[in-house]
Formats: structure tokens, sequence, C-alpha cells
């Protein structure tokens, strides 16, 4: 007999299968669908929506809760090292607040070809320039945070997760590595956000 919980019916099984559950259930939020619809028109080389919005949709999905449940805000990441100023990014975060305004969430637009530029001042840890924007996803603080979907030319998607979909099927929040690159606070913070609203996740310590 199969004891396993039916939300975790997706866990263990072959990728290709948990990209299309991914897509499926990403697909469930109307706002998720909404915001890849429009990245292509905008100024956003290689344009994907990320992490919270994405696992969190599918947790919801499978726990049968309301799509947009928990969901703070919308990530946005493109990248364009063509110009590393503040100024050049304020006015693609300008035009990405207008594009999304009738939505009624907070979509943040960051450019990660300049995240080094300001990351260890706001977090107290180096990080490395990116060559593209999907090589930020191997910086978050836990393989199931590091998910990002970007829209392609024939309306489909790509997934982009370096450390797969174990542990967002799995409901496994788990430091990245040895830990020893991740912010303690904003770790602890983050779970224990995260455990209160989805108490079916299983958190493993930082350290």
């Amino acid at each position: 007999m199969n004891n396993t919980p039916t939300y975790l019916r997706f866990a263990k099984i072959e990728p290709a299968e948990q990209e299309r559950a991914f897509i499926d259930l990403i697909r469930a939020n109307p706002v998720n669908v909404e915001i890849l619809h429009r990245i292509p028109k905008l100024p956003l080389p290689q344009g994907m929506l990320v992490s919270g919005c994405l696992y969190q949709s599918v947790w919801n999905g499978l726990l049968r809760h309301p799509p947009t449940r928990g969901i703070r805000d919308y990530d946005l990441a493109y990248f364009d090292d063509s110009d590393l100023s503040y100024e050049a990014e304020d006015v693609v975060i300008k035009e990405c607040a207008r594009a999304f305004a009738d939505l009624g969430v907070e979509v943040e637009v960051r450019n990660q070809a300049r995240v080094h530029l300001w990351y260890e001042d706001h977090f107290g840890l180096p990080y490395l320039p990116l060559t593209h924007a999907a090589g930020s996803l191997e910086q978050y603080m836990s393989p199931c945070n590091a998910v990002a979907t970007e829209p392609l030319d024939n309306d489909s998607l790509k997934i982009h997760a370096p450390f797969g979909l174990d542990d967002v099927f799995g409901f496994v929040i788990r430091p990245r590595g040895d830990g020893t690159e991740i912010s303690t606070k904003s770790y602890a913070e983050k779970t224990t956000r995260m455990k209160a609203l989805w108490p079916q996740l299983t958190v493993l310590p930082l350290g």
C-alpha cells in the first residue's frame, strides 16, 4: 500500500515529466501566465520569471490552495551588460511597472548583469559577475528556489533549474552547497515564512 501523500506525486519521477507538471502548475496561476505573455514585448533580453512565484504556485496547486496564495511578488530577471548603470536599469524597471500596472501585483525587475555591483554591500557576501540571466539561479539560497521560466518565440516555455525539480516537488527547503555562502538571517526569515504558509514543507538547517 502506497502511503505517499498525493501532493508528493511528482517527487522523484523522470525530469521530463516533472517539467511538464511544473509548467501546468505555474500556468494555473493567471498572473504568471500574463507576465510570461508580456515579457517578449518588453526590453528584457533573456527575460524570465524566477523563483517564488513559480515554486509557490506549484505548492499551491498540489495542495489545492488558490494559485496566488502567499505570493508576495513576482520576480523578473533579465541580462543586459551593455550599460551597467543604475539609471539604465531604472528605465527598464519603470517601463515594466507601467506594463504590469493593471495586474495589481508587485513585479520586481532586476538586471542580472549588474547584481555583483551591489550584492555584497546589501547582503555582506561576495557575488561574482554573471554572464547570463539564468546564472543567477546557482546563487540562490536553496535548490527549490532556483527555478526560472523563460518564454520562447513559439509560445512555449523553457525551464531553468540547475539543481533539478526534486526539492520543489518534494516540498524540501535545504541550503545550497555547504551553506557558507548564504545569509543566515535571510535563510531564517524566508524559511520561517514559507513553513508558516506551507506547513507540509521540510526545512533543513543551514549548518
